[in-house]
This record gives C-alpha cells, sequence and structure tokens, in this order.
C-alpha cells in the first residue's frame, strides 16, 4: 500500500524535514543562538572559538529532539554543563532554558519573515492517504507544530497532532525515545506493528525502531541515507512522492 507493507494502516510523520521545509531554518537558528553563547564563553573563558556546524552537530546533537534536550546534549558535548533555569528565563540567559527560548524566539521570527513551503510530494502523499480513508498523524518534538502546519496549509490533513505541548502535558520522553509515536498509534487507535513512521531525523528514526513500528521510512533531504539506515530506517527515499505507484521515484 503506497509503497509499504499491506499490513500498514496507520501514518505517523515528522514534521520539519518530512512535510515542511523548515528543517533548514531550525538549523540556521541553532547555529545563530549556540554561536552567540560560544562566543561569549570564549570570551569568559579564553578558549578558542569552535562554532556550531549546521549539518555534523545540528544531525548528531539536536535534529528531532525537544528543545530542552538538543541544547543540553550540544553543550555537553563541547564539556559544557549548564543547570535547566526556569520556564521564565529571559531568552539568552545562561541556562538551558533561557538558550532554548533564544533559539525559539530565533525560529519564529524567520517564519513570520520567510513563511512555511509544505514539500509538494508530502502533500500529494497526504491527500492519497486522505482518499483512501488512511488515519494520519503528526509526531513533532516542537511545541509550534500546530502554527506551523497552519502556515504551510496543511493542518487539515491530520487526524492527530503529537507535538512538544503534548508532550510536556502528558510527560512523554522526546525522540529518540518512542514514547510520542507510541502515543500517537494509540490516539489512531492502531498498535505499533501496523503503523509506519516517516522521519528525517536521526533521532527520529531511532524513536520510530525502538518503538517496534511495521515500518520506519527514512526520508534522505540531505544525503545521508547509510546514517539513516544505520540508525534503523527500512526504508529511505529521497521524497515521499517516491512511494506512490504512479512516480517514478527511487528507493535507495
Amino acid at each position: 500500500m503506497l509503497g509499504l507493507p499491506d499490513d500498514i494502516h496507520a501514518f505517523l510523520f515528522d514534521l520539519d524535514g518530512v512535510l515542511t521545509q523548515t528543517a533548514t531554518v531550525h538549523a540556521a537558528a541553532w547555529k545563530d543562538m549556540f554561536d552567540t553563547f560560544l562566543r561569549a564563553e570564549a570570551d569568559r573563558t579564553g578558549a578558542p572559538f569552535v562554532p556550531f556546524d549546521p549539518v555534523a552537530d545540528y544531525d548528531e546533537y539536536v535534529d528531532g529532539r525537544p528543545r530542552l534536550d538538543g541544547t543540553r546534549a550540544f553543550l555537553e558535548s563541547r564539556g559544557v554543563h549548564l543547570s535547566e533555569g526556569d520556564e521564565q528565563d529571559a531568552p539568552g540567559t545562561r541556562t538551558l532554558r533561557g538558550l532554548g527560548r533564544a533559539k525559539n524566539d530565533t525560529v519564529l521570527r524567520m517564519i513570520r519573515e520567510q513563511g512555511v513551503e509544505p514539500y509538494p510530494g508530502s502533500v500529494a502523499y497526504l491527500h492519497r492517504l486522505r482518499d483512501l480513508g488512511l488515519p494520519r498523524a503528526v509526531v513533532s518534538s516542537s511545541a509550534n507544530c500546530r502554527d506551523v502546519l497552519r502556515a504551510a496549509g496543511i493542518d487539515g490533513l491530520f487526524d492527530v497532532v503529537v507535538d512538544g505541548v503534548t508532550a510536556h502535558r502528558d510527560h512523554l520522553a522526546g525522540k529518540p525515545a518512542p514514547d510520542t509515536y507510541l502515543a500517537a498509534a494509540r490516539a489512531l487507535g492502531t498498535t505499533p506493528e501496523h503503523a509506519a513512521v516517516f522521519e528525517d531525523a536521526l533521532a527520529g528514526v531511532a524513536s520510530g525502531r525502538a518503538g517496534g513500528f511495521g515500518t520506519v521510512v527514512g526520508v534522505d533531504r540531505v544525503g545521508q541515507a547509510g546514517e539513516l539506515r544505520a540508525h534503523g530506517a527500512d526504508i529511505v527515499v529521497r521524497d515521499l512522492a517516491d512511494l506512490l505507484p504512479d512516480a517514478p521515484g527511487e528507493e535507495w
């Protein structure tokens, strides 16, 4: 069914990089925030300034993870250990929450200025699923997920949204833990073995594999097919349109 095994009856999609062209926006926002912090740390300690790599560091430490977890993981990779801080910390405060808020403010500003575009192949795939009456969910670590869906004009294509707000409310561990995907499967009334996960992030692919989902589809937008497979992807495609039966696309 649509490029997947016949026993797959529900479809769970990551947002950034799978449905919408916002992964590069997030990478740029992370770089802006981390480089500002790292320059200040270099001035404070006398250590050399080593900038955040928006490809390698983004993929390894922050892509697909909740904002707090990603901030912590990257900083600890540089030997920096900050307190979590408070939800009221101002953007840029030297805490995990303060830095996370600075990153989020930058993302929201960039989205307002640049808008949000969905991937046409993903929209075509979603319309085919809807026409067939197959259940669909978005599973995102972002607290801005619903705003991004509306900005992209695809908010009406999903039965369930599990996002950063849901995870906080229901105390769900973020990716690479499988909790958010498992919650979406339950909300759709299905079990993991009959659901497919669609992810472009290495942490997200690992989440789908850890949850025991029937098929994990890696969406390779940046040339990391091997890494997606190594983290648990069963299928790797360049675009979701490649899975449509009338598309000439190629699995690789």
